[in-house]
């Protein structure tokens, strides 16, 4: 998905912009990037980060950037961040976005405008620089900000570095969150608040929906109001969020423990022992044993010296290698055990297949899955999640489609966890991954486990509702 994180200083501002950058690699990437103001100059890195990590290709550039204001990117779409200079004046510009009518609005920039575009990625017009362009129809920063928000169809949050301050532009929906801290000579904005405990950064300000602030080191001003159309990614809490993070006020660790706690409460299989697949799904593990009383175990563990995320490298072949390269299975925790896995989701279940057959192969009885969230069916419209040629590439879907003879058509039954048409998926799903029992977390306990109203969650995945 990526992530970005901004500093304006009264001191030279390269060290935070570093750190808090660095603290969003988690969120799935391609690129790397940095650009410091200085003056009137703008000092730039960026790196290719698929197969290193974003601090060990920055060491030396952040020995030669020097500056109080800032703005870092970890893409996972295109190279960033971009300088422009137009009729608003230089400035640096990072995105984080899923754009659906790219085709549209570059068709109307060069009908309209007669417009070029410079950067290209992997043969196609930059998202970052298309978003530029839009921006760049305004008199002004704030008029060309609101011009992209309303004009984009999908999501877009934006960090714009200027000789005026950073402008912050969270996405029109809220789909990703933009969050303000502050400390004695500096503000900063962040995707994840776990980059300010280390940092010595106190929330101050979480954007709403659609606001745009301008961020100095004098404080904030906002310059576009929120409206009150929350539809906030329900996956943040499930997946994406670092588990030291809060997004509306509500930590990722603690709902993800709620989370386990529900499936628990709905569950009476009986097993030795319960276990999260790493990491995300350990909280939701940790959960699902305190509500049931059962031991918990570790019978895989991750080896993350050299191992990055099993979704960063764009070739499937590669992910599932890298997936079964980090985690390492100790063999007395698994043999002749019946073993219990809370997982955050299943989504294409190719790696969990492969997992499940070296369970079974090291002499585990029973293998039961229980996911955090629902079956999910839809191909996600408004996030860069789960990036796959077709929906069909969803273990839910791929069912659906079997059952129904219709690749395209989801029925709405298939969300009702009461439906006969439901339980066949699940069956299938069951069958396929050769699991000894599938339960899946329904979507009124998620929601409940998250704490905010449905109307103000992005739930599309789940039940086709963005």
């Amino acid at each position: 998905m990526g992530g970005f994180f901004a500093v304006a200083s009264k001191d030279d501002c390269v060290q935070d912009l570093f750190y808090g950058t660095d603290y969003h690699s988690h969120l799935g990437t391609k690129r790397g990037g940095l650009v410091v103001m200085s003056g009137e100059s703008m000092s730039r890195g960026i790196h290719n980060i698929e197969n290193a990590q974003f601090r060990s290709k920055f060491e030396d550039d952040i020995l030669e950037f020097h500056g109080r204001s800032g703005i870092g990117v970890i893409s996972d779409t295109d190279s960033q961040p971009l300088l422009i200079n137009s009729h608003l004046g230089q400035y640096g510009i990072v995105t984080v976005a899923k754009i659906n009518n790219m085709k549209s609005l570059i068709d109307q920039a060069f009908r309209n405008r007669r417009a070029h575009f410079s950067e290209m990625s992997g043969g196609s017009i930059s998202p970052t620089e298309l978003v530029a362009t839009l921006i760049n129809h305004g008199d002004t920063f704030e008029e060309g900000l609101r011009y992209a928000q309303e004009t984009i169809d999908g999501s877009c949050s934006i960090l714009l570095l200027t000789e005026k301050g950073i402008y912050a532009a969270r996405d029109f929906f809220g789909r990703t969150p933009i969050i303000i801290g502050r400390k004695k000579n500096a503000f900063c904005a962040t995707f994840e608040t776990c980059a300010f405990y280390n940092l010595d950064y106190e929330l101050h300000h979480e954007l709403g929906p659609a606001e745009v602030v301008l961020l100095t080191a004098e404080g904030i001003q906002t310059v576009l109001p929120a409206i009150d159309q929350l539809r906030i990614c329900s996956f943040h809490w499930i997946y994406y969020g670092y588990p030291a993070s809060s997004y509306e006020g509500i930590n990722v660790e603690s709902t993800r423990y709620r989370c386990g706690i529900a499936l628990a409460r709905r569950d009476n299989v009986k097993v030795d022992m319960v276990a999260g697949i790493p990491d995300s799904g350990s909280a939701h593990a940790l959960g699902y044993a305190h509500e049931t009383k059962l031991p918990y175990g570790r019978p895989f563990v991750k080896y993350t010296p050299t191992w990055p995320r099993s979704f960063m490298p764009q070739n499937q072949n590669i992910r599932d290698l890298v997936a079964r390269m980090k985690l390492i299975p100790i063999r007395d925790l698994i043999h002749g055990k019946r073993l219990l896995f809370c997982e955050d989701s299943i989504v294409r279940g190719t790696q969990l297949k492969d997992t499940i057959r070296r369970l079974f192969d090291l002499g585990a009885r029973e293998i039961h899955m229980r996911p955090a969230c629902p079956p999910l069916i839809h191909g996600c419209r408004f996030l860069n999640f789960s990036q796959s040629r077709s929906e069909l590439d969803l273990a839910g879907r791929r069912a659906i489609a079997a059952m129904e003879n219709d690749a395209e058509t989801v029925p709405p039954v298939y969300s009702d966890p009461d439906s006969d048409q439901y339980g066949n998926m699940v069956e299938r799903i069951c069958d396929e991954l050769n699991l000894t029992t599938l339960q899946y977390q329904r979507l009124p306990d998620m929601v409940q486990a998250i704490g905010l109203p449905k109307d103000k969650l992005c739930t599309y995945c789940w039940d086709g509702k963005g």
